[in-house]
């Protein structure tokens, strides 16, 4: 299994064009991995995009489609480890896992209304296809906050547990124990 985590805790884990890259690399180099899990150093999964980045074009950068189309990608089971709240530009990765976990405590919102971005082109589509266009665009339009029970109701996260990361690896217990069959089982999707 293959452990990706968002390591600038000091900062809510928000995002850089540096970390993208990077986390788009851990992604892509994880060809023989029959499960990746993809989590944030401490409290925060991530509080979204860097604002200061935002304000220089992080925005448009191409790393954010170079993320979550290898995390898409991946051919093994990606589990999204939300080890706390889930923040703007780093829905489109949790969006892109095959499954998401959080903590009780978790919140999830994309406020790109309130600050005037728009939000990656395909996160739009996935969130709908989660939770259904209604839903999808109370988060996105109205910037509705909604937290960890809400959440599993809707259909965005498929599990609340006091410890994401030990839920996410229990989640890829089978995968793992599949190797390369889990692969084929996927494709069938």
């Amino acid at each position: 299994m293959r452990l990706v985590v968002l390591d600038r805790a000091d900062k809510a884990n928000a995002l850089t064009a540096a970390m993208l890259a990077d986390l788009a690399a851990a992604v892509e180099t994880a060809e023989g991995f029959a499960a990746l899990v993809v989590t944030g150093a401490g409290k925060v999964f991530s509080a979204g995009a860097d604002l200061q980045g935002m304000a220089e074009g992080l925005g448009d950068a191409p790393e954010w489609g170079r993320l979550t189309a290898a995390l898409d990608g991946f051919r093994g089971l990606s589990v999204a480890a939300l080890n706390g709240t889930l923040a703007g530009g780093a829905f489109g990765m949790a969006l892109a896992c095959d499954l998401r976990v959080c903590v009780p405590g978790a919140e999830f919102f994309y406020p790109v209304m309130k600050r005037g971005y728009l939000p990656q082109p395909s996160d739009p589509k996935r969130l709908a296809a989660l939770v259904g266009p209604s839903r999808a665009r109370m988060i996105l339009l109205a910037g509705a906050r909604i937290g960890a029970a809400e959440a599993l109701g809707w259909g965005l996260v498929d599990r609340v547990a006091d410890d994401a990361l030990a839920a996410a690896r229990a989640l890829c217990a089978d995968a793992l124990a599949a190797g390369a069959h889990g692969a084929r089982i996927k494709a069938l999707f």
